[in-house]
């Protein structure tokens, strides 16, 4: 165990990284990796588990949105407690929980147990998105951190093309709850690299606050409810009542936090142009992948009368292209304005998600790949960057607080391009899929906006 300088102070500013740092960046990535193929993997198997349990498909969503509810609830007050204590302790104890509950996962024999089971899997999952960027920029000398967001970027690709083909290869061989026992012995392995490597820093002297964290997750959690409400055109009472919630809970939430010096909710690192436009531009992005992964399969299997396994192949290229590209837009953010390389990454995935919404009725495997592909170039010119971005327009003492708004944003983006292929869906039937993309074409667009505004903020 170490301590570090800050990363424009970095001993190693001009040098390849040491071995502790090597073994430090594995650590993180494999806890990344982890998470990444958690959250494919449940979405592939969700049909398995729900037959196997004898939970209705209505119900079983509940195993999908208890992970993903238990993230947005914690994720600001983990990164908060990484500022507070320090990045390292945080990861750890998220990747020790996240480790344990994937064996409560396994073990469940219940659709309610295995439910809960996922609450505390999502809550580990939390402690270890909060932080991993904090982490990596205090290992990478802040001319090099670019290289350290696309690994990172790099690993989640991966870990999303994998996920849905490792769980149809585990299925195939095994029963669903091994699905989440693989975690533990890979948990393990990952504990035992970042134990004696992870880097520390200094701790703060201001203080955790438990009320704040409590209304932190109550705005966020009410706020993602009444947006899967509003676009499900659920009863108005309901939404009105999430709403209501979600509001008063902020209100009292910016109350609370006046003058201190590392608020909960950053309020402070989004008063400063160049982050709050990196953060816009990351959540319009994010929700362009929410629209287009969720309602592509729709589109190719009841639209285009594709199967599910040509499916799965046509789904590939956009992550994989993603995961090639994202070490290179990180060593290009090094040099180039992450402004001007995300805008040009941003205007290619409109383009390309104009283009899926104009296939032709009859269209071609080579047609359907192309379009997939240049998706995949513009979403992954737009991520390396935009991380590197967000980092670095946060003081270092912030990168706790920086690093929750980087998972938040793209979680609450994700959430509302999902969202959003429901209300669609709701409106126009099986034509839905083509308003999404369309949809996912102007959300493209103003993140592309957002972008290259940024080459005239400071």
């Amino acid at each position: 165990m170490r301590s570090v300088t800050p990363p424009d102070e970095h001993p190693q500013a001009g040098s390849t990284l040491s071995a502790g740092d090597r073994r430090a960046l594995l650590a993180i990535l494999l806890a990344v990796a982890l998470g990444s193929l958690d959250t494919a993997i449940a979405n592939t198997a969700l049909p398995a588990i729900a037959a196997d349990l004898q939970a209705t498909p209505a119900a079983s969503i509940w195993i999908i949105n208890a992970y993903q509810m238990a993230i947005v609830a914690t994720l600001l007050p983990f990164a908060a407690l990484g500022d507070l204590w320090g990045p390292r302790k945080v990861f750890l104890c998220g990747l020790a929980f996240f480790t344990a509950s994937s064996l409560g996962c396994a073990l469940a024999d219940s659709l309610v147990t295995l439910t809960l089971a996922r609450v505390l899997q999502g809550v580990g999952a939390s402690a270890i998105m909060s932080v991993n960027i904090a982490l990596i920029r205090l290992i990478y000398p802040a001319h090099r951190l670019g290289r350290g967001v696309g690994l990172n970027a790099l690993v989640v690709g991966v870990g999303f093309a994998c996920g849905p083909s490792v769980a149809s290869l585990v299925l195939s061989v095994a029963s669903w709850p091994w699905l989440f026992a693989i975690n533990v012995p890979l948990g393990v392995l990952c504990f035992g690299f970042g134990v004696p490597t992870l880097p520390r820093s200094e701790p703060r002297s201001h203080r955790f606050d438990p009320a704040t964290a409590l209304l932190t997750g109550l705005s966020f959690s009410a706020l993602v409810l009444a947006l899967g409400l509003a676009t499900q055109r659920d009863d108005a009472r309901w939404l009105g009542l999430a709403l209501l919630t979600a509001a008063a809970a902020c209100a009292l939430l910016l109350r609370r936090q006046v003058g201190h010096p590392a608020p909960m909710l950053p309020v402070d690192l989004l008063k400063r142009p160049l982050f709050a436009l990196s953060a816009a531009t990351s959540m319009c992005a994010f929700a362009t992948q929410g629209l287009a992964l969720v309602s592509l399969p729709f589109y190719f299997e009841q639209v285009l009368h594709r199967d599910p396994i040509e499916t799965g192949f046509l789904m590939t290229p956009w992550a994989a292209v993603v995961a090639a590209i994202a070490p290179l837009a990180g060593r290009l953010s090094d040099r180039h304005a992450p402004g001007l390389l995300g805008g040009i990454g941003l205007s290619t995935l409109a383009l390309g998600m104009a283009s899926l919404a104009l296939l032709p009725a009859q269209p071609g495997v080579p047609d359907i790949v192309a379009r997939m592909v240049l998706c995949g170039i513009g979403f992954g010119f737009f991520q390396s960057p935009n991380l590197r971005a967000l980092m670095a327009s946060a003081p270092p003492e912030r990168a706790g607080g920086a690093s929750g708004v980087i998972a938040m944003a793209r979680l609450l983006g994700q959430a509302t391009g999902a969202a959003l292929v429901a209300l669609c869906f709701g409106l126009a039937g099986m034509q839905g899929a083509v308003w999404a993309l369309w949809l996912g074409a102007g959300t493209a667009t103003l993140a592309a906006a957002a972008s290259t505004a940024r080459l005239w903020a400071r």
